[in-house]
């Protein structure tokens, strides 16, 4: 579409007044224009977030998971990154409510972080169950013990009784951790 010769001329004149930002604060704010956000954002944390506390949050998430291969470790960098992204969504949503906005306004604001939360919680589900897979995956290509050495450890039955045979199933090996296989914090006086 061509412009006339009157409106380029008026295109240039404003040109010559936008020279941009001229304090440190509106240059400060006009840096972050291009910022993206969001799973796959080169900058994932913003300057006023604190990196040690996102830091912090991957080293307990490798620390439950204990991912083995780099499958694992994508899959674990999501559910970080979904978890961080839950935690400043809840911050944006109180500071909607901080800001006095007129209820429509607010409203659909709220609306836009609840379908961001409810997009980052089905992320982080999603991810936290193909982690869960391939680590039962791995787990079952462990090569198993041979039958013999599962003959050794089977205890021998009483003379003259038939030998008991082995349980039809395997507790995993993090059963130990769960509370309903854990001794009592307290005796039950009842």
């Amino acid at each position: 579409m061509l412009i006339s010769e009157k409106q380029q001329k008026a295109n240039r004149r404003n040109a010559q007044r936008s020279s941009g930002p001229k304090t440190s604060a509106g240059k400060a704010a006009a840096s972050r224009n291009a910022l993206t956000y969001g799973l796959r954002a080169r900058t994932l944390i913003l300057p006023e977030e604190d990196p040690g506390e996102y830091r912090q949050l991957c080293a307990d998430l490798e620390t439950e998971w204990q991912p083995q291969t780099s499958s694992e470790r994508f899959y674990l960098e999501m559910m970080s990154t979904s978890h961080w992204l839950l935690a400043r969504a809840d911050s944006s949503e109180r500071r909607i409510h901080q800001m006095d906005l007129r209820l429509d306004m607010e409203g659909a604001l709220l609306d836009r972080v609840a379908a961001r939360r409810a997009r980052l919680q089905r992320s982080y589900t999603a991810a936290m169950h193909e982690l869960q897979q391939l680590q039962k995956q791995r787990q079952a290509q462990r090569p198993q013990p041979a039958q013999s050495e599962a003959r050794q450890t089977q205890p021998t039955a009483p003379a003259g009784q038939p030998p008991t045979p082995p349980p039809g199933y395997v507790m995993s090996d993090a059963a130990e951790d769960h509370p309903a296989f854990r001794a009592p914090a307290a005796t039950d006086t009842r």
